[in-house]
């Protein structure tokens, strides 16, 4: 297909199979030996998110998850582990994959779960205030070793962070200046929040208001707040999927998609049903644009795409023409961006090969090129085959996106 760069992520739990352990699963290493050899050969650059999600299990059970501080060295082990192990071939590291949706959604985010005390085994099924803020204090400390231990084991190499950055264009319903302000709030606690300490090395003024407002004050150590300081990441790695508004009389919620708010009547239209993600290619250069202004960082997209209920048709194809259009016009916009004078990195496609579905938990919803045959009900012979969007972005690949100007 011609990819230049391919993104993937090792598994904690494959290098540290509990998360604590002193030594690392040899085997576990030579699984991803193998896979980044495989993308060198292939003149794939890759690109490795060291946390996708999954905390190992055993450090939310018995810890808490980043809640606990103890987390920090197990991840430091971890990172200076891979970080000798993949030296001079992996050039580009994310640190946590759109950590910002701790706040939503702590378990996957921050592997922070709050215990029934009476019954260890069963969740009470939400976790407290104070563990969400201690976890995110921790994360912010563990993002900044993970920057001092990479300048110090491999300089060549760069570590961004990766915010989920669809709620960065939440607009403001109406003119209404409580719907102005509700939609900026949003933005920051939904997004800048991490953003800002990660890129700044500074915990923002309006989370310590949120603290102040609920009589709390995380356990902090002023070593670590300068090590904060310090270790700001290199580049700036999203997610964009879709816009949102801010309207003060409705209920504001989320998914893997980002913030869902009042429908734009402005918009022309939805990804198909069942899921309807409204579609606003405008909204990745307004997007690129506000973090750009507001970081003066590099630019790297690295999950944008859409998710469709596709099958092969009585003539042996599958015909998404709907996925290509997506694709092409938020490139367009992306474009427009650099002309803007955004630095962009690169643009990385979610998710180049069909995979059961993070925000739905099913196989049904499909973002490939390339059609895996398997079902929700779990039959399926796992064959391949590709879609006809395959040989189209293979030809804006080989031609940069020039074929779309």
């Amino acid at each position: 297909m011609g990819f230049n760069c391919f993104r993937t992520s090792i598994a904690w739990g494959r290098i540290f199979p509990n998360g604590d352990e002193t030594e690392p699963n040899e085997k576990g290493l030579e699984f991803y030996d193998r896979l980044i050899d495989k993308m060198i050969e292939l003149h794939m650059e890759p690109v490795i998110t060291l946390s996708h999600y999954e905390t190992p299990l055993h450090l939310v059970t018995e810890y808490g998850g980043w809640s606990h501080h103890r987390l920090i060295d197990d991840w430091k082990r971890y990172v200076t582990t891979v970080f000798n192990r993949y030296k001079g071939k992996v050039k580009y590291w994310l640190t946590f994959n759109e950590v910002n949706n701790l706040l939503r959604n702590p378990l996957v985010a921050g592997g922070v779960l709050t215990l029934n005390p009476e019954n260890p085994d069963d969740p009470i099924g939400s976790t407290t205030f104070e563990d969400k803020w201690q976890a995110y204090y921790h994360i912010c400390v563990a993002n900044a070793w993970t920057v001092k231990l990479c300048r110090e084991i491999d300089p060549q190499a760069k570590v961004g962070c990766m915010m989920t950055s669809s709620s960065v264009a939440t607009y403001p319903y109406n003119c209404d200046p409580d719907n102005v302000w509700g939609a900026y709030d949003t933005v920051r606690m939904s997004n800048f929040y991490f953003a800002d300490a990660f890129c700044f090395g500074e915990i923002p003024g309006y989370v310590k208001r949120v603290w102040k407002e609920h009589d709390f004050q995380p356990v902090m150590d002023k070593q670590e707040l300068e090590l904060i300081k310090e270790y700001t990441v290199d580049f700036f790695s999203l997610s964009y999927y879709r816009s949102s508004t801010y309207d003060k009389e409705s209920v504001m919620s989320g998914d893997t998609g980002g913030i869902l708010g009042k429908e734009n009547p402005y918009l022309e239209g939805c990804s198909p049903e069942p899921w309807c993600w409204p579609i606003d290619s405008k909204g990745i250069r307004y997007v690129l644009n506000v973090l750009y202004d507001r970081y003066h960082l590099p630019l790297f997209i690295v999950e944008n795409g859409i998710g469709l209920d596709e099958n092969i048709d009585e003539n042996g194809q599958i015909d998404d023409a709907f996925r290509m259009t997506y694709v092409e016009d938020h490139l367009k916009y992306v474009h427009e961006a650099i002309q803007d004078g955004v630095e962009v990195m690169g643009y990385l496609y979610w998710g180049p090969i069909d995979i059961v579905s993070a925000g739905t938990g099913e196989m049904k919803k499909r973002y490939g090129f390339v059609y895996v045959d398997r079902f929700n009900d779990g039959h399926g012979t796992l064959e391949r085959h590709i879609k006809n969007s395959y040989y189209r972005y293979k030809e804006i690949i080989e031609s940069n996106g020039e074929i779309l100007l």
